[in-house]
């Protein structure tokens, strides 16, 4: 029971890391991006082609996988994404998922439809158990890694967000953009920049998600329901939100298959359906309160 408990903490935190992207680009931008799974899986390619090809360290495909698709994220909305934040929310589901229907046919036409698959280093290759059955604990060293890592962006974005000067520029840049220019906060920079950011968590996710999910062309669409789930449960107001319903999603998830495999996702997306009804603005949005 605290295995899956866990696994399942461990999977929450890399599906929070995976979606804070989108839920940057929601909830503080307004912008819906259903194409953030594209980026996620673009992480995931650069990590297998640089440990497979070119032998890199895992360890250095981490950062590398956030700067380079964070670059390709500030590319994209200087060229493609900042001509649409004005448009009505409909053109932008067209738009973002045209884009992400696009990159599964360009990474299979490039890189086959086959799944791909990393070699962790052996030092997060083992398993470590603590006390006896049923209070068994057995701790995989990476997802363990996993949680230390997204815990560490979890307090780094919190503090960026509601403690430096870009966060409040942010937060003004989204208020009232004209007002904000007038002040003197460079609009399109602010955006550009937290759109890179966004993507290249989307990237840093997919790099960390290599070995535990199946990095393939589908990626984009086959995890886009649980980075909405997890926006739309939590909520777009804070950090704390889409962490707590990852590590809900997380949970129910890994539960749900342990024990009740061949429900499969039924469990997660009959809890979605259950909160939203109960929340329609989310568990953990101020504006759910009434």
């Amino acid at each position: 029971m605290l295995t899956i408990l866990f696994d399942g903490i461990a999977y929450g935190m890399l599906m929070f890391v995976l979606a804070v992207g989108l839920a940057i680009t929601l909830g503080l931008m307004n912008f819906i991006n259903l194409a953030h799974g594209a980026f996620a899986m673009m992480g995931g390619y650069l990590t297998v082609v640089l440990m497979q090809r070119w032998q890199a360290p895992f360890l250095w495909c981490l950062p590398l996988a956030f700067v380079l698709v964070g670059l390709l994220g500030a590319v994209l909305e200087a060229t493609l994404y900042r001509a649409m934040y004005r448009k009505p929310h409909l053109d932008q589901v067209l738009f973002s998922i045209g884009l992400a229907f696009m990159a599964v046919a360009g990474v299979d036409y490039v890189m086959g439809s086959s799944q791909q698959n990393i070699q962790l280093p052996d030092w997060l290759r083992g398993r470590t158990e603590w006390g006896q059955d049923p209070w068994t604990l057995g701790m995989g060293h990476y997802r363990l890694f996993i949680i230390a890592i997204c815990a560490l962006l979890t307090v780094m974005l919190q503090l960026i967000l509601s403690r430096t000067r870009f966060g409040s520029r942010l937060r003004a840049a989204v208020d009232d953009p004209v007002v904000a220019a007038g002040m003197g906060i460079p609009v399109n920079r602010v955006f550009l920049l937290t759109f890179a950011v966004g993507s290249g968590l989307a990237g840093l996710g997919g790099a960390l998600g290599a070995e535990v999910l199946s990095i393939d062309p589908t990626f984009p669409l086959k995890y886009m329901i649980y980075f909405l789930i997890v926006v739309a449960v939590g909520g777009t107001s804070s950090i704390t939100g889409p962490l707590l319903a990852a590590l809900l999603l997380g949970v129910a998830d890994v539960a749900g298959k342990y024990y009740i495999p061949k429900l499969g996702g039924f469990i997660v997306y009959s809890l979605m359906i259950a909160i939203l009804l109960w929340r329609p603005q989310g568990l953990f949005s101020r504006g759910s309160k009434t």
